[in-house]
């Protein structure tokens, strides 16, 4: 088991993509065989440790200058499955929308403009060797986008109250095929009762992005740090994935009211995370 680390990880979440070993080309399917067998493999939040560490020096890493080689690791019916990090790719990419989420004076004092314009340069040209590249791991601040809940069942969710330095834990595991399936029907559904809208954009934008991986694989929704912003009896009582399940079964029925009960159930649950992203 990873060690666990006592520090408070950032209030991020997590959509996960684990594959199977043979899903990986040679040699790279070698370094994951050899990887998997470490005893000393870091955990979820030494990755997290990695990137802040980086933010410190002047000016600020903003991407790492070499890809990571390390990953998450789980097995499935006897079959290992890898979820690389690509810490470097993700960070470009993080990069790439931090305009949107910051004010310019605040992403200028954090991040340099200078510094900012050659990372983009940089990754222009990495990506114009690796146009198919793709991340394992989609990142959230503040927030589990609603449209990850469709991918996922309340019979799949796991939740651990933690205990001493082991923070709470709340996350889902559903094979692959359950959560292209659930996103192909929520859209029939949603597409025929409300046409467009941010839900169906999410859900088409995550469904691409789930079909570029091996079958077998394992998607994985994970509060990560946002569980450090709900109260411990809110975060057992969070059932947000069946919420949205019944929202849009009730849309298929065309039960209106009871697809809005649904919508305002979740409203109320996230308004408190929102307030303290507000607050921040």
């Amino acid at each position: 088991m990873p060690k666990v680390s006592p520090v408070i990880v950032p209030y991020a979440t997590y959509l996960r993509v684990y594959e199977p070993l043979a899903a990986f080309p040679e040699p790279e399917r070698g370094h994951w065989d050899r990887y998997a067998r470490r005893p000393d493999r870091p955990s979820y939040q030494d990755e997290l440790r990695r990137s802040l560490a980086d933010l410190l020096p002047t000016p600020p890493i903003p991407v790492p200058v070499h890809e990571s080689s390390d990953a998450f690791v789980t097995e499935v019916d006897g079959v290992l499955c890898v979820c690389p990090w690509r810490t470097r790719l993700r960070g470009w990419q993080a990069l790439g929308e931090l305009p949107e989420e910051l004010p310019k004076p605040v992403l200028d004092a954090a991040l340099p403009e200078v510094v900012r314009h050659q990372a983009a340069q940089d990754y222009e040209r990495w990506l114009a060797r690796n146009p198919d590249a793709r991340p394992w791991i989609r990142t959230a601040a503040w927030q589990v986008p609603l449209h990850w809940f469709v991918l996922v069942s309340d019979e799949e969710r796991r939740f651990d109250k933690g205990s001493g330095e082991i923070p709470p834990m709340l996350r889902y595991r559903t094979p692959m095929v359950q959560a292209r399936r659930r996103v192909a029907r929520a859209l029939r559904t949603l597409k025929d009762a409300i046409d467009e809208g941010p839900l169906i954009d999410g859900l088409v934008d995550v469904g691409r992005w789930l079909e570029e991986f091996h079958p077998r694989s394992l998607v994985e929704l994970d509060y990560g740090g946002l569980v450090h912003t709900l109260p411990a009896g809110d975060l057992e009582d969070d059932h947000s994935a069946a919420d949205v399940a019944a929202g849009i079964e009730a849309l298929r029925h065309g039960d209106g009211a009871a697809a809005g009960a649904a919508y305002a159930r979740l409203v109320e649950r996230w308004r408190a995370v929102r307030d303290r992203r507000s607050a921040n």
